[in-house]
Formats: structure tokens, sequence, C-alpha cells
């Protein structure tokens, strides 16, 4: 995706919640929740390379049963890596799924199959454990193994406000070529709208390793076509520099403490502030050009500030799933294209109630934050 992996964030107008790996949500980071990796079409650049003989749908089917036994699969569903997609004249990225029972409750398990581009960001992305203030989940590890494939093992929900029960366990797995595998399991017979069938989804993480590991798997992401592998970036562009999380709590007024901080990214950060009321999540992104985007986000009743900057603000419920929470936004753009834009909720994080019934930061304070020159340093 996780979109990619499960880690990054972007905001009102880049995108909504937090998206997760496995081609679910393009956001290379960002949506709520895991959808089915059915979902994904591998549409980059084309890569030579010999072809690889291609792994049928049955073939996928006769993996999944082999490698879980002890089990009864039902609902089996697969797409093999010479399908192409029925929306689109382009190869549809290979997945098998069914509802497994071991004797103590139905569960859904998925693996999808895609590729990324080996040794960059995206790569290292979908195997780094995301931040809990963005998404619920009990435990996550990333280890890397022997042959240098990086494997994060997460223990999550499959809402954001655990409403239900339903537990979403997954394997992540990159290799050092680009193999990516995507392995996916509930505690019920569907990711949505189903009733939880079992305490806790059937695979351990000993288990969802075995099950992501599997040669079977690497087989078919290489027997996707090569004019539909991503293309190797070695070099990747140089990027904006800085730590947007710092620059961040530096602008914060007196008076609030910092009680959490997102790493050193350039690009988006956050901080969890309390003045004594609750905690609130504040979180930024900084784009270096988004011109492109500048007449869909600013329309003509967008404030105008005297060094030509663009000023639009949002007051609006923050995850729909969560009963209560506020979410007030301001998105600026300056004259060279570059975006600035901040939120701020009255919670500690995007994935818990409401700590409070506003904001901590004002709509005049988050314009005051997004529109200081500091900024114009990053990148």
């Amino acid at each position: 995706a996780v979109a990619g992996g499960v880690a990054a964030v972007a905001l009102v107008g880049v995108g909504g919640a937090l998206v997760l790996p496995g081609g679910q949500g393009g956001d290379g980071r960002q949506q709520s929740a895991a959808g089915s990796p059915k979902a994904g079409i591998t549409t980059t650049a084309a890569e030579t390379g010999a072809a690889k003989p291609a792994v049928s749908a049955a073939n996928l089917l006769g993996a999944f049963e082999k490698l879980l036994p002890g089990g009864r699969l039902t609902q089996t569903e697969a797409r093999g890596t010479d399908e192409r997609s029925s929306a689109k004249n382009m190869y549809a990225t290979p997945y098998v799924q069914g509802v497994y029972d071991d004797g103590r409750g139905k569960a859904a398990i998925s693996v999808g199959i895609n590729r990324v581009p080996p040794g960059t960001q995206e790569a290292r992305q979908n195997t780094q454990c995301p931040d809990k203030a963005f998404i619920a989940y009990d435990s996550c590890s990333t280890t890397k193994l022997a042959d240098g494939s990086a494997l994060m093992i997460l223990k999550g929900y499959e809402y954001p406000d655990k409403r239900s029960g339903t537990k979403l366990w997954r394997a992540e797995l990159v290799t050092p070529t680009g193999q990516f595998i995507d392995v996916q399991e509930w505690n019920a017979a569907a990711e949505k709208d189903a009733p939880v069938t079992r305490p806790e989804p059937p695979l351990s993480a000993a288990r969802l390793t075995a099950l992501a590991t599997a040669a079977e798997w690497r087989t078919a992401a290489d027997a996707i076509p090569a004019s539909q592998w991503p293309k190797s970036a070695p070099n990747e562009p140089k990027g904006p520099t800085g730590s947007v999380s710092a620059t961040l709590a530096g602008l914060l007024p007196k008076g609030v403490e910092i009680v959490g901080k997102g790493n050193a990214d350039p690009e988006f950060g956050y901080v969890v502030v309390d003045d004594g009321k609750g905690a609130s999540l504040v979180q930024l992104n900084d784009q270096p050009d988004m011109r492109d985007v500048e007449g869909e986000l600013f329309g003509a009743d967008a404030k105008v500030l005297p060094d030509g900057t663009k000023v639009v603000t949002h007051q609006s419920a923050g995850d729909k799933d969560i009963a209560g929470i506020v979410m007030w936004t301001v998105d600026t753009i300056r004259p060279d294209g570059r975006r600035v834009v901040i939120s701020a909720f009255n919670s500690g994080a995007q994935t818990t109630a409401p700590t409070r019934k506003t904001p901590a930061l004002t709509l005049s304070r988050l314009e005051k934050i997004a529109t200081d020159p500091k900024w114009n340093t990053l990148g």
C-alpha cells in the first residue's frame, strides 16, 4: 500500500485515514484498514527481464491449501499472474484467499502478491511498524531475515476504534529483489460486516511468518509479467530535507506541553500536545510543489495573504468510525506551489476517543503555524 507501508499519513486534500500496504490505497501509505489484495492493479513502468512461466489461480490455490494444514478451506478464490483486470486491459496483481476453519471458528485469510522497487523508500515503508497515533494495534515487530528480506508482523484491528472486536493480523514481507508478500488474517469469516467467530485469528506469529515466507509466493511474484514490474530506482531523486516534526514543535505556542512527537521526516510530522485540558494530535504535511492541484483545493473563496499565499480552513468530523472526534484543518499554498496543510484533533490520536471538546490549537493558531516562513527553509 500501506500508502505504502503502514506508516505514512496524508491530510485533507491529500488523503484521509491511514493507508496500509498490499495495494490497498495507492497511499503508498494511507487508508484506514486493509482491503482485499485483489483490489490492487499493477500499473508501474516496465523493466526488462526474462519472462517467467505464469502461475495460475489453480497453482496458487494448491499452494494455499498445502500451506494451511490442520483445517478446512472454503469460499476460496484466486487470481493468477496471467490474468488481466476486467476494468482495464492490464495485468492485475495475483492473490489467493479463503475461509479457514481449524475447528475453533471460521477465519478469513488472504495472500496478496506484488512487487515494489527494491532498495527504495517505498520498499522500506512497507515493513515499518506504523505509529500508534494513526493506527490501533496491540503489537508490531520488524525482523531482518537471513536472506536480507524484511518481515513485519502486526497484530491489530480491522476498525480504528476496535469496534465489533474484529482483529486483523498481518505479515508483510519485502525481499531484496522487490518481491512483496502481504498476508492478512481475521478472527471472522470476512474482513468486514461479519460476526467475530473466535477470540483471535488462527495463525500465530510463527505460522504467519511461515506462510509469508513460503517459496511459492516468491515464485508467483517473479512470474508477474516483467512489463508490469516497478522500475528500479537505485538513485532516488533528492527530496526535501529537514524534520517537519521538529519544526512544528518549535512553532507551538507557550503553555502547551509536548507529550508525543513524530520521527524526523522531511514531508510529514506530528506532535501530541496537552494544555492541561487533554491530549490533542497536531499533524502537518509540507509538500514542495502542488500547483497542479491548486485549482481543486483553493477556490475563489480562499483567503489570499499579502505575499500571495492562499488559505482555506475546514472544520469536520475526524474518523467517521469514532464518535465525537473533531478535526480542524488549515490548508495553505504559497505562490511557488509549496503547500503546508496542518490539522488538529480533539484526541491524542486519530484512532482513539476524544479527550477534550475541541483541539488544543485554534484555527488562527494553526494558520499562523502553516504560514510561518520557517517552512520555506525545509528542503
